[in-house]
């Protein structure tokens, strides 16, 4: 809000693009800014509101027009030019924030949330074409983001705000190394994956009732329902660069694993035995098996053997799930 000359600065000094802070006339001229809670006036259309917001910003008439159906149709908000704001979900009244930020070709974007109301479409259309115009029109791009699979890919350069000053800066690939990111927001680290940024629920970690075996993602929608149910689970046996294996470790009260491109052993065919013995069912949810998860097969097998192995479909039929 300083940068964007809404509030005092406190002390020092600040430049943007060689202008003193204190410019703020001119200041304004360069950035195109999205609060947090843009509104926009209610009694306007939306293209009448981006025609006045681009008088403010001292273009003519005819630059404004052209400029405005252009925004306009990046925002995907073509059809609705004509109607009144106080009509806009709260997704579309984001996307018009956005347009009206632009509308100035700014050197500088200041996007507080920009991605909040949107849903995924919108998100990735608009951060598609943000990163576009970033590179096509050398322009700096600073966004308040909370969403951090968001951050991860969209971001050359991330500033985490500790408390009231700047910790950890750095590219995506610095500041989500390690378990920066999790001791910053206080998570366990099975439940988030500093590679994707994904966030995982935490799941029941009482002694298991079910063993499920999965593999290459075919395990994770049993995992969320039996999560969503409360149910303790065991899951294995996964690689764990398994797709599915982070899912796992979040939602499963115990994980068989083995190390990347490692072949599984006895010891851990062993253990995923005796799990599957105390388990009350076993459900497989591979579809297909190779050289390289036979080991699962024959755990179905065993399975069988045990007269506890069901159909994935009978799981959700059990009592209490």
């Amino acid at each position: 809000k300083i940068i964007a000359t809404l509030l005092q600065k406190t002390e020092g000094d600040i430049h943007v693009c060689g202008i003193n802070i204190d410019n703020d006339r001119e200041i304004r001229k360069i950035i195109g800014y999205l609060p947090q809670d843009f509104i926009g006036y209610p009694q306007y259309s939306a293209r009448d509101f981006l025609l006045y917001m681009a008088v403010l910003k001292g273009m003519t008439r005819s630059q404004a027009v052209p400029k405005i159906q252009e925004l306009l149709h990046m925002v995907r908000l073509q059809e609705a030019g004509n109607k009144k704001i106080r009509t806009f979900s709260g997704g579309m009244r984001r996307r018009l924030g956005i347009a009206q930020a632009l509308l100035n070709d700014p050197d500088i974007l200041i996007l507080d949330e920009p991605t909040s109301y949107l849903d995924m479409r919108y998100k990735i259309d608009i951060l598609s074409s943000i990163r576009r115009l970033a590179a096509e029109r050398n322009m700096a791009v600073v966004m308040s983001l909370h969403e951090l699979d968001l951050a991860l890919k969209v971001s050359d350069v991330i500033a985490c705000v500790e408390g009231d000053h700047i910790g950890k800066t750095g590219t995506p690939e610095e500041v989500f190394s390690g378990d920066y990111i999790q001791k910053l927001y206080g998570v366990d680290a099975e439940c988030f994956d500093p590679r994707t940024g994904a966030v995982y629920l935490r799941g029941n970690k009482s002694r298991p009732k079910i063993f499920v075996i999965g593999g290459a993602g075919s395990g994770i929608p049993v995992y969320h329902a039996l999560q969503r149910k409360n149910v303790p689970f065991a899951a294995g046996i996964l690689m764990e660069n398994d797709v599915e294996y982070q899912d796992s470790c979040a939602a499963a009260s115990r994980v068989v694993s083995v190390k990347p491109f490692f072949p599984v052993t006895e010891e851990e065919i062993a253990e995923a035995r005796s799990w599957i013995k105390t388990c009350e069912t076993c459900v497989c949810c591979a579809e297909t098996f190779g050289p390289y998860n036979e080991a699962n097969r024959a755990l179905c097998e065993y399975a069988k053997t045990l007269g506890k192995l069901i159909p994935v479909e009978a799981l959700y039929h059990l009592e209490g799930i």
